[in-house]
């Protein structure tokens, strides 16, 4: 790659970020709250303002939930702490407004359980964390 192909690509990639940093902001949300938000908004819908509020809460109490609850030392090695942590997704995301179908629900709930169990890895233990 010549120098001025890659101080391209590294501006646009920052301006990406900003771009993210923003979006922190604009929704209220720290880094991971936004990511289990993009996954229940996306793709995009037209969600109302109170909608897209009670996504953001969903997001907010699925996360502290997790963190506070189901998330053990290696949860994922076992079916007896796995699936807890499905469940209280599932739980959650059951509060999510009428606008999600059962068979959308069900692929967000999928979905959060794949980042949740790719990115997360005990109390504490998370690619958040560093």
């Amino acid at each position: 790659m010549h120098v001025d192909q890659f101080f391209e690509a590294l501006v646009h990639l920052m301006t990406e970020l900003d771009e993210e940093e923003k979006r922190h902001a604009e929704e209220n949300l720290t880094e991971e709250e936004l990511a289990v938000f993009d996954f229940l908004t996306r793709p995009p819908d037209k969600l109302a303002r109170k909608d897209k509020e009670l996504v953001k809460k969903v997001a907010r109490n699925l996360l502290r939930t997790l963190k506070e609850e189901k998330l053990v030392l290696d949860w994922r090695k076992t079916h007896q702490t796995r699936a807890p942590v499905l469940q209280a997704i599932e739980v959650e995301l059951d509060k999510l407004p009428e606008v999600y179908p059962k068979e959308l629900h069900d692929q967000k709930c999928e979905l959060v359980y794949q980042h949740i169990y790719e990115w997360y890895w005990g109390r504490n233990q998370s690619v958040y964390a560093y």
